[in-house]
């Protein structure tokens, strides 16, 4: 059994000394409160609840169970002596919080930042770095820089104020790329000026920079259109035909129009390839200053273009991509495997959804790339028109920023829809079942705790914005002043950008399903547990609008991605109100409004369900179905494609991809509890280092691949097939 440290790192159990703990306080008076045997009970009963619990248990969590053994004993003056020096100690860690932590990230043996972030590999140098700034920022930010209740609600896991690691530097969270812009009118990178590219694949080389430049100025997602890409592809057509006419000319040969269009074309198709080659290895393979690949999301939407021939073209470029993406790209030993980014993302439409469509075969082909890389996602054009209606009365299909988060329809002075360029200020999320166990079962109860922790949740969220606001363009040239988000002037302000609707900031939840299951017991999939949760879904967008009324500032509700903090707010519930069956019995709470992994139910059924949900998460949401390897099984994919065309906006199929670098097992790498603990093995080999295999899941709407923290992985280990 293992127990995590104050500063993050992880060892083994040792009863001895709890033992030696309570014994030199039970010695430091004249007067003896406990025998040996006493103090060894307690000892061994804390052992006891610690491997119930089929966890790591944290030092504090500890050291409660034998303040609460010590009461239990009747030795209330010894459990008074304890409890006050545990505070005299905590004042003393108080004096420097950040610097054990740091140290033990150094030395690679802090378990909790290890596995906080399954993109980020903590033993390389540039990912410490970023991690030894992140301490410093979130010392300033709790000490300094937020209030203290927050800072408390934050810590007791009421709430989750995100990305408090970046929160001292003035940086927003998620963006929309104007590549268009900067592409078609110029951009500076690095003091250098790029002009409009001559042809589809420099064009691309320019994505791919500007994509690391704006990974390293933010800390969120970013999303780029192919369909900004796609207009070069004439220009390389019309390039590449001068290129191969003068060739011809100085053959002296003769060659017909049908030959010479032949001839350009498949030219042309080896630029494409080279160009779309560019962007998948240069994602990959780019390391941001955060020490990770760019969180980079490509949308494809052949709607998009412009006329019938830049659509023909922007398909080309999505056959490619997704080509080389069921391809995959090679791992050190040479093998095949998948890729965490870039996120693609397949926009399905009146001419790709049928048979008899088309551009039918672009969706055979993703279907073909789901079932073996997990990519694309799908977003429904029919049902997003629907759900995103600006002021003018007009839905509009646009992709998300990152990998859920969806900025609010929004028309600009002109009158004219308006998404690349936007960006979201940032996120706090409410922990929901926590207010559903404080509530007790009693629904007055619970909505006035709801009110408290909302008010909670906007003085958060105005902090976000508040941190924003006075940021200078020069503070990120590339996204303010060079086209990434806007073209401001040197030394200007972004404030007119923080309201009115051009950027959002986010009310995250979390945990409905077990919200609902500790107030009525009911479940989302019956019908007194749905219509709760539709109720509170609609009671968190109330707020919502109340407060973008006052302020004139865009929040909007967004189903939050729990990664590292499922397993925070789960321990933190299990120590506020103990183990209950089928809300707190597990190490992760359910993300968003999201049916519960374990639940039997089948894929059609599922998406219609969370799709009443999807639309009251207007700030950001993704449905998934958990399905075997369906390789041979293309047929059912697509099904499942036309299922999301027809009911719900955005969806994504989850199967397995992984790699045994050991015996080279390439089928799905498992998981086991060993000593308390889950690890990863292989079934063929049984090896069980995580430096050699290569596992790739999908757990916030995005692939990871460099593993989880326990609750995450108990997670993926009790999900259920839903096809």
């Amino acid at each position: 059994m293992k127990i995590i440290k104050r500063n993050g790192s992880e060892e083994d159990f040792n009863i001895e000394k709890i033992i030696n703990a309570v014994k030199k306080a039970n010695n430091s008076s004249e007067t003896r409160f406990l025998t040996d045997e006493q103090i060894v009970d307690i000892a061994e009963y804390v052992e006891y609840k610690c491997n119930k619990i089929k966890r790591a248990v944290s030092v504090e969590e500890i050291q409660d169970m034998v303040e609460d053994q010590l009461m239990a004993k009747g030795a209330f003056e010894l459990a008074r002596r304890y409890v006050r020096y545990r505070y005299n100690r905590s004042l003393i860690r108080k004096a420097n919080t950040t610097d054990n932590r740091i140290l033990s990230l150094i030395e690679c043996n802090n378990e909790e930042v290890k596995q906080e972030n399954s993109n980020k590999n903590p033993t390389v140098n540039s990912v410490q770095r970023d991690y030894m700034a992140g301490e410093v920022s979130r010392d300033l930010t709790r000490r300094m820089l937020l209030p203290p209740d927050i800072v408390e609600a934050d810590k007791q896991g009421l709430i989750h104020f995100h990305d408090a690691d970046y929160f001292a530097q003035h940086m927003h969270n998620c963006d929309l790329v104007n590549l268009e812009d900067m592409l078609q009118n110029g951009t500076v990178i690095s003091d250098t000026l790029i002009e409009k590219p001559h042809s589809f694949s420099t064009a691309c080389n320019i994505a791919t920079q500007i994509i690391a430049q704006v990974a390293s100025n933010q800390y969120g997602g970013q999303s780029i259109s192919l369909a900004h890409l796609a207009p070069f592809v004439q220009i390389s057509r019309e390039k590449i035909r001068k290129e191969t006419i003068a060739e011809i000319e100085e053959l002296g040969c003769e060659v017909s129009e049908e030959k010479l269009n032949e001839i350009v074309e498949k030219r042309l198709r080896k630029e494409v390839n080279r160009g779309v080659q560019t962007i998948q290895y240069q994602v990959v393979t780019l390391l941001t200053t955060n020490g990770q690949a760019p969180f980079v999301t490509v949308f494809m939407y052949l709607n998009e273009a412009k006329n019938e021939q830049e659509k023909q073209d922007l398909a080309l470029i999505i056959e490619e991509t997704l080509k080389q993406r069921h391809q995959g790209v090679k791992n050190e030993d040479g093998v095949w495997i998948t890729p965490a980014f870039p996120k693609l993302i397949y926009v399905l439409e009146e001419d790709n959804v049928t048979e008899d469509s088309k551009y039918w075969y672009l969706t055979e082909l993703s279907a073909k790339c789901t079932a073996k890389r997990m990519v694309p996602d799908y977003i429904s054009e029919k049902v997003m028109l629907q759900n995103k209606i600006d002021k003018n009365g007009e839905g509009h299909c646009y992709t998300c920023m990152g990998c859920r988060s969806f900025l609010t329809p929004y028309v600009d002075e002109n009158g004219n829809p308006k998404y690349y360029g936007r960006f979201n200020q940032g996120v706090v999320t409410v922990n929901l079942v926590d207010i559903g166990l404080s509530a007790n079962r009693d629904m007055v109860k619970f909505w006035k705790i709801f009110d408290e922790r909302m008010e909670l949740c906007h003085r958060a969220l105005q902090c976000r914005h508040e941190r924003l606001t006075g940021t200078l363009s020069d503070a990120a040239p590339i996204l303010w002043q060079y086209g990434a988000l806007a073209r401001l002037e040197k030394g200007e302000t972004i404030d007119k950008l923080l309201h009115g609707g051009y950027s959002t900031i986010s009310l995250g939840y979390a945990g409905l399903w077990e919200c609902v299951y500790s107030l009525n017991g009911k479940k989302l999939t019956e019908k007194e547990g749905k219509e709760l949760g539709l109720q509170i879904m609609q009671k968190l967008n109330d707020y919502c609008a109340k407060w973008k009324k006052e302020e004139n500032i865009d929040y909007s509700l967004y189903g939050t991605p729990l990664e590292s903090t499922t397993y925070k707010f789960s321990k933190c519930l299990q120590k506020r109100f103990g183990v209950i069956k089928g809300v707190t019995d597990r190490n992760y709470i359910t993300n968003s409004y999201h049916v519960h992994v374990s639940e039997e139910i089948n894929a059609f059924d599922k998406l219609k369900l969370e799709s009443e949900f999807q639309a009251l998460s207007p700030g950001g949401a993704i449905s998934y179905v958990e399905v075997p390897n369906m390789q041979d099984n293309i047929p059912a994919v697509l099904q499942v494609i036309k299922f999301i065309y027809d009911n719900i906006m955005y969806a994504e199929l989850n199967t397995k991809s992984d790699y045994c670098q050991v015996c080279g097992y390439d089928g799905e790498i498992g998981i086991i509890e060993e000593d308390g603990k889950l690890v990863w093995e292989c079934p063929k080999c049984h090896n069980r280092d995580q430096d050699k295999m290569n596992v790739a899941r999908r757990t916030c709407g995005y692939i990871g691949t460099q593993f989880w923290n326990q609750g995450r992985t108990q997670e993926i280990k009790e999900r259920v097939l839903h096809l």
